[in-house]
């Protein structure tokens, strides 16, 4: 007599109703990667803050690759709609992804016709879901977004982070910014609480100065927006005023001479 091993069934490892397993997605090599986890060509601070009458940002035009400076007139900061502009830090191509969504929003907001404009706001919330969206699907858009605009007498100035974290605030910073920047723009606002436009534009490009000098992925060519009650502005490419290195060549000098 023969001795079988006979394989009971185990449950949960016997298709008992012969359903069609799903399949698992096979690896492609020539797709490459599809989600951004490591941050190729990045933008640094955005900075932010609010004067009397409106909103001014702030930032540099430059995109590294890694550590090369490789892109130095690049716009970080977009307008949507009549209302608002959004300045990026963070990978770049998830910027672009982000514009195409937002231009899509506002142009079927536009052909809804019915007289009402997105809202800074609405256009800040809306972003805070996107990004919490892609952040649950493990597949984040690398970015942290400052959202600013001027609508109805009133000005806003919001954050949006790559996990979907936000908050409104007088004053926004981002990247290394948070560290240099936001200390200076605090003082000087406790110091004038009612700053004009002038004043607020200065502000904002004696700190990105300060930043070019501290920052090894900042760049002297800026642009600056404002939210007022004018409308919306992007300015154009900004030379800034950098201190004389020349200088220098007195204290070699000196120095030769000892």
């Amino acid at each position: 007599m023969s001795h079988e091993h006979i394989n009971f069934p185990v449950f949960g490892q016997v298709d008992y109703f012969k359903q069609q397993q799903p399949q698992q997605p096979q690896y492609n090599p020539h797709l490459g990667k599809q989600k951004t986890l490591d941050p190729i060509v990045t933008g640094t601070s955005v900075i932010a803050i609010k004067y009397d009458k409106g909103v001014v940002m702030g930032s540099d035009m430059l995109l590294s690759y890694g550590s090369l400076a490789r892109f130095n007139s690049t716009e970080r900061m977009k307008k949507f709609g009549g209302y608002t502009i959004v300045g990026a830090s963070g990978e770049y191509s998830d910027f672009q992804s982000i514009t195409n969504t937002l231009n899509d929003l506002v142009t079927d907001d536009h052909c809804m016709d019915d007289g009402s404009k997105l809202s800074p706001e609405e256009i800040w919330n809306y972003l805070a879901r996107v990004l919490y969206n892609q952040r649950n699907r493990g597949n984040p858009l690398w970015n942290t977004l400052v959202v600013m605009g001027y609508q109805g007498g009133k000005s806003f100035l919001g954050k949006v982070d790559l996990v979907g974290t936000c908050f409104k605030d007088d004053i926004i910073t981002t990247g290394y910014g948070s560290h240099i920047a936001l200390p200076l723009l605090r003082k000087a606002r406790d110091e004038n609480p009612n700053m004009n436009l002038e004043q607020a534009k200065q502000l904002i490009q004696d700190c990105l100065r300060v930043l070019f000098y501290r920052d090894a992925r900042s760049s002297k060519k800026i642009q600056i927006s404002v939210a007022g009650e004018e409308g919306i502005e992007i300015s154009g490419p900004i030379e800034l005023d950098t201190f004389h290195w020349n200088s220098g060549e007195a204290a070699v000098k000196n120095f030769s001479q000892v």
